[in-house]
């Protein structure tokens, strides 16, 4: 390989993680290229709920889930969804997820990704610092809200983890709710708000503008499906995108769930599954919370958005190829009339995408085991926009031969080396 200060790296793929890696490598003097099938924002990035989310360390397997799940998936109004046609094909990735729902692996995970979600609103200052991107960031409160302080103290295992990792928190009774937010002054009498967090006003256009100074910065940006990684003398050598072989001295695979078939070519096979994620927008609504705010009763977050307030957070497992599903929509526009009763808007707009859940809960990040100068970074599951920018940032130090300050041993691809 190059020296360091000299090379020409491929970001294969265009979202959050590898537009942050792509500009922290141009910061460290790297010649970049960026290659996403659909361009830059069009996946899962554009979709997520937008919350610089640093309190998002504990996993959704928390104790108890194996013993819920099956309630939950036959209960309507409960936010885990199931396509039964697809369960043959999930089971075994299922079963090695479900085997981390206890107390002692939760905490082990939330160790790893606090390591990555942890001062997301500054990591996304510095990444967007001095930028047209820089609007976009907003720091903000985060909230989550409660029918009661009974159902607030039923999760103090998920607090008490967060507290572990540095977060503090201010607990509010219905009228300190009402006070800071009427919009959620009826059924919600307990409220969790939190400092130090943010959101993004407009995730999609924010994405595309960071991958915009990146190109304005010298970075090409190619439109393309990557079909291989060539290698000499186990290194990397090049990429094979739309047809030509494109040189190169390190590559970075950042495609989220369509990561798998590459991956596998590094030597390490990922256990992983769609968490096939939705949101509905209202545009124009009559009303928004001042902050973001996760409704814990319905397990969604409604965040205010530029001329819009976005409400995602529903779960379906189900693959990549069956097209959206109406029930777990349903289910929002539910939830949605409860929270906010009496709220009104203009338009209304639905999406759903896939967030990448390796089994573990944990992202892959780091070189693959399989090839000098291939790095991974994916698998963030739904804290990819929270966790995005310190990926790229370790990712390109990496690179440039330095070593992070960040133990991200939980994190290495080889741990599924083939």
């Amino acid at each position: 390989m190059k020296p360091v200060s000299a090379q020409h790296v491929v970001v294969i793929g265009a979202g959050i993680v590898g537009v942050s890696a792509a500009l922290w490598l141009q910061r460290d003097g790297h010649r970049v290229t960026l290659i996403d099938r659909a361009g830059p924002a069009e996946g899962t990035s554009f979709g997520n709920g937008g919350v610089l989310a640093s309190c998002a360390m504990v996993p959704v397997t928390g104790p108890g889930l194996m013993r819920r799940a099956p309630g939950m998936l036959l209960d309507r109004d409960q936010p885990l969804f199931l396509r039964w046609g697809y369960l043959p094909r999930l089971m075994p990735w299922l079963v090695r997820y479900l085997s981390h729902a206890n107390a002692a692996d939760t905490r082990r995970i939330a160790d790893a990704i606090a390591a990555i979600v942890t001062g997301s609103l500054e990591e996304h200052q510095a990444l967007s610092g001095g930028t047209k991107a820089a609007r976009y960031v907003v720091p903000s409160d985060y909230m989550y809200v409660y029918r009661d302080r009974a159902a607030f103290d039923a999760d103090a295992f998920a607090w008490d983890i967060r507290a572990s990792h540095g977060i503090r928190w201010e607990v509010l009774d219905a009228a300190g709710v009402a006070a800071r937010d009427p919009l959620l002054a009826r059924g919600h009498a307990c409220g969790v708000l939190m400092g130090d967090h943010g959101r993004i006003s407009d995730p999609g256009a924010y994405v595309k503008t960071l991958a915009a100074e990146a190109e304005a910065q010298g970075a090409q940006i190619v439109k393309a499906e990557v079909t291989g990684i060539d290698s000499a003398h186990g290194a990397v050598a090049g990429v094979r995108a739309g047809g030509e072989t494109l040189a190169c001295d390190a590559v970075i695979l950042a495609t989220g769930i369509w990561s798998g078939p590459l991956a596998r070519q590094l030597g390490f096979t990922v256990p992983m599954e769609s968490e096939r994620g939705y949101h509905i927008e209202l545009w124009e609504p009559s009303s928004m919370p001042s902050v973001p705010v996760m409704v814990a009763s319905g397990k969604f977050v409604a965040t205010p958005m530029d001329g819009r307030l976005r409400l995602a957070g529903v779960v379906e497992l189900g693959g990549t190829r069956a097209p959206a599903s109406q029930a777990p929509l349903e289910l929002l526009r539910r939830n949605i009339a409860t929270a906010f009763p009496g709220l009104t808007w203009k338009d209304q707009t639905e999406w759903m995408g896939h967030r990448p859940a390796p089994a573990d809960s944990i992202p892959v990040i780091g070189p693959a085991p399989g090839l000098a100068g291939a790095y991974a970074g994916f698998g963030h599951h739904h804290i990819g926009l929270t966790g995005g920018p310190r990926t790229g940032r370790l990712l390109a130090q990496m690179i440039s031969g330095r070593t992070p300050n960040v133990d991200l041993s939980a994190h290495a691809p080889a741990r599924y080396a083939n």
